[in-house]
Order: C-alpha cells, then structure tokens, then sequence
C-alpha cells in the first residue's frame, strides 16, 4: 500500500506523525507521504517540522515517508506562489485540495493548481475535460480518494482520466487510524469507481515514480 495524501494533528488529522506512520507500518505500507492542510499562516511552521520526523521515521521503519503538504482554501490567485514556497522550504510531495462537491473551496482551484507546480489534485470533483488535459499536460496525478463525500465523484474522475490517458493515483486522505487501509480494501473503492486491480496497480505505480522523482531532489 502506498498512500501520499495523509494529515496528522498538525492540521485536522487525530495521530502525531510517529504513531500515523507506525499505525500505515502495521496496515502493510511501503510508503507514505504526511501533507497536512496549509495556507500562508502556518506552511513555514509545518514543512521544516514534517521534513526532521519524517527523516527519522524513514530511517528507523525502513520505509518511505515523505514531508508533504495539502494547499486547503486557498485563493486560487495564491496558489502558485504558495506551491514555490512550498518547494522552497523542502517540501516533496504538493498537493491541491481540489474542488470536491462536498466542500466549496473557491472556484478556479483546480485550474491554478493545475497551473501551478503541483503533484496531485485531490478529490478534483467534476473536473471539466479541459482541466483533465491540462493535468495530462503538466504530469499533475488526479486523486481517486476512498475518503467519505470525497470519493462520490471517484467514477466521474476515474472515466475521464482513462478516456483523456490523463494520470491517476490512489489515495486515502486519512485523518484518523481507521482511515488507513489495506490492500485489499483499497481495491473495493477502486471496484467502486469502476476500476480493477490493475488500475490499482498502475495508480501505485504513478506513487512509485512520483517518490522516485522526489527523491532525486
């Protein structure tokens, strides 16, 4: 299992980062990433502190654990500055927080995430073909999510990407232990979407590739 979109009590998440990444160990994880939610008022306070536990907890559990981030509500004027810094301070793996039906983040999210340097948009909800393409375009992963509201639109995403050959990756969002999930639950939200084992497959390939390409970094 590998999962790059978790959050911790940094943000709104339940678990410190230790017992995150020792609760995804025990689940059969070979690799996660910590992307708790950010904005302008608190980005410089998490990254530095996610980039020294995940050091260490990478070395210590002999898996990947990456430091991360998840841009929530921001302005979408904002984003692409908030993405380089993002980069500037450390961090390997950016996210958007995208348009999910569930929750009304402004208008044009998922666009200038798409514009910006990001790797994943996340839950991106009814994204139009022409964002679709612009995600193909610039290599940005379009999340199929097992978390609760966020994973009503997973078939909507999942069938545009495959008809556009646009890139997929499968995450859980987790926020508490029981959002973490094994291998064989994972496969039932794909089923869900529509999706096989395969697809599985080539979505934690996309992870694989995005953590190669980080690491070289």
């Amino acid at each position: 299992m590998i999962d790059l979109h978790t959050h911790t009590f940094f943000s709104d998440g339940l678990l410190i980062p230790s017992e995150l990444v020792w609760q995804a160990k025990i689940k059969g994880y070979t690799a996660i990433a910590i992307t708790d939610h950010a904005d302008s008022s608190n980005i410089d306070f998490i990254i530095p502190r996610m980039i020294k536990v995940c050091t260490e907890l990478t070395q210590e559990y002999e898996m990947e654990v990456l430091p991360g981030v998840e841009l929530t509500y921001v302005p979408p004027g904002l984003i692409s500055v908030l993405t380089n810094q993002a980069r500037h301070l450390g961090a390997k793996i950016v996210i958007v927080h995208g348009e999910t039906t569930v929750e009304p983040v402004p208008p044009g999210t998922n666009r200038a995430g798409l514009l910006s340097e990001i790797d994943i948009l996340a839950h991106p909800g009814r994204i139009t073909s022409e964002d679709v393409e612009l995600a193909k375009k610039n290599n940005v992963l379009l999340e199929i999510s097992s978390r609760r509201g966020h994973c009503l639109t997973n078939r909507f995403v999942a069938d545009l990407a495959k008809k556009l050959q646009a890139g997929l990756i499968f995450n859980t969002d987790a926020h508490i232990p029981e959002d973490l999930l094994n291998d064989e639950q994972a496969l039932e939200v794909v089923k869900e979407a529509g999706l096989g084992k395969d697809d599985l497959e080539m979505m934690w390939n996309n992870a694989k590739e995005l953590i190669k390409t980080k690491k070289g970094k």
